[in-house]
């Protein structure tokens, strides 16, 4: 057994977590953090950035089938599943490395193990279950960041099994390439998974349970990525639900129950040879001493005020694990905001989630912040909505990516941006400009007189914001 004494210990190396530690040692406070896997947490390593190294090898694939469109020849064109991923998996390691090295380099002392609390007389006592033995870690003050896992319902048989049925860790080190794959759920998850294998060749049916795809976006957006979807070869079921699986012999059987009037029936039966379970997340609250020392638990995420405070004196919790929206960058500006508070930093301010941009790395892409136009008109907001297409930017044509929307929704009244959003190529790069006009409060004039360069996609966004005043000029 070994005691550590620090002024911060963090428990999750997340981008919350590794973030805090950083922030913390820049700030002279003496850290620690806790991690039972891998530097980099989930996001790192088996989340945002792998994921995104799929999908690039997705992307690139599907250009080269239309290597004649741009004068080229590519023939004999496939693909190695086994080096596809094993490009993604070196891809991560590389990553999870360097938070290895930010960590020596901030002097920030990591433990590797699995972390309980105890009731402590300045903030709680940390144990940490490590390979020798059990470390104890005193500290003033303690944050948690141990993130989320995938959600599953037990009572449909949708439960994941590693071999018929994966979460999106199985899904990113597939066993087999699969010929049919279903996807259950089609928010920003299960849309990348169905967009990797349907790009590979799978035929990919989606299932989801509200009446539209990401249904976090605009309604507009969404319809235009179901066009897209379908267009692509994605058979999409909406306002359907999965009641059962089936998981005997070689091939998954779903039953699902679709609304009334779609195709005709009441129930289908979808056979696959893969299920990607993609329902939405819950915290890792388990097993971490939370309710022995008095910290609430809430529909499966720990309960925080707006300066991430637990309520339990000396410990906060950021990120995944006290709830929604669910992104990286979420946790890391927590983390930020928590930790500037702790050392009483002048200028912190609470998080204000209508400033976080959302991106989902499918084909199209799609990005937006702020509030969609049924959000804006449900508040009792006079709005006008400004709106480009890509087949009317000439980079868009260019680029042979013509498909695409770019919305923004202002307010009638103050020209305040309330809201972007954006289906097409690279928009998950375009949406950062639309978030620093959100945060420096900017109104449609201060957009307007912006100079956008030519030939490129930005230009979209400054069209759109002239569209919502009557002032477009390509189209």
């Amino acid at each position: 057994m070994a005691e550590h004494s620090c002024d911060l210990v963090i428990i999750g190396s997340g981008p919350g977590g590794y973030v805090a530690a950083i922030r913390a040692a820049q700030l002279g406070m003496k850290t620690a953090i806790v991690e039972r896997d891998a530097l980099g947490g989930v996001c790192l390593n088996w989340g945002c950035i792998p994921t995104k190294a799929l999908l690039r090898t997705a992307e690139v694939y599907a250009n080269m089938q239309h290597a004649a469109e741009f004068g080229l020849t590519a023939d004999n064109i496939g693909f190695d599943i086994d080096a596809v991923v094993k490009r993604s998996r070196k891809v991560a390691n590389k990553l999870s490395g360097g938070i290895g090295y930010l960590m020596k380099k901030h002097k920030v002392q990591v433990i590797k193990g699995t972390a309980r609390l105890e009731k402590g007389s300045v903030a709680p006592l940390v144990r940490v279950k490590t390979k020798s033995g059990e470390d104890t870690v005193k500290a003033k003050h303690v944050i948690l960041a141990t993130g989320a896992r995938a959600r599953t319902i037990p009572q449909a048989g949708l439960e994941p099994d590693g071999k018929l049925v994966w979460t999106a860790k199985e899904a990113m080190v597939p066993d087999i390439m699969p010929k049919s794959l279903l996807v259950i759920g089609s928010g920003a998850i299960g849309i990348e998974f169905a967009s990797f294998y349907n790009a590979l060749g799978a035929k990919v049916t989606v299932v989801e349970m509200l009446d539209r795809v990401l249904p976090v976006e605009d309604e507009e957006i969404s319809k235009h990525a179901e066009k897209q979807f379908k267009k692509h070869g994605m058979d999409i079921l909406t306002g359907a639900q999965v009641q059962s699986l089936d998981k005997k012999g070689k091939l998954a059987k779903a039953t699902v129950k679709l609304k009334d009037g779609q195709k005709g029936e009441m129930t289908k039966t979808i056979e696959a040879e893969r299920v990607v379970l993609a329902v939405g997340i819950v915290g890792n609250v388990e097993n971490l001493g939370l309710e022995a020392v008095g910290a609430k638990i809430d529909r499966g995420h720990v309960s925080v005020n707006q300066w991430l405070e637990t309520g339990v004196k000396g410990l906060y919790a950021i990120g995944d694990v006290v709830g929604a929206p669910w992104l990286a960058h979420k946790a890391s500006h927590e983390a930020i905001i928590c930790v500037e508070k702790i050392s009483g930093q002048a200028g912190v301010h609470p998080l204000d989630v209508t400033k976080i941009p959302g991106c989902t790395y499918c084909n199209p892409q799609v990005a937006s912040i702020g509030m969609t136009e049924a959000a804006a008109n449900a508040a009792g907001r006079k709005v006008k909505v400004g709106r480009f297409p890509f087949n009317a930017n000439g980079k868009a044509i260019a680029l042979g990516e013509p498909e695409g929307l770019v919305k923004t929704v202002f307010d009638a009244a103050t020209g305040e941006l309330l809201g972007a959003h954006m289906i097409g190529a690279e928009v998950t790069e375009l949406i950062q400009g639309f978030a620093i006009a959100r945060s420096a409060e900017l109104v449609e004039e201060d957009l307007m007189h912006t100079i956008f360069p030519h030939p490129t996609l930005s230009e979209m966004m400054h069209e759109s914001v002239l569209d919502a005043y009557g002032r477009v000029m390509h189209i």
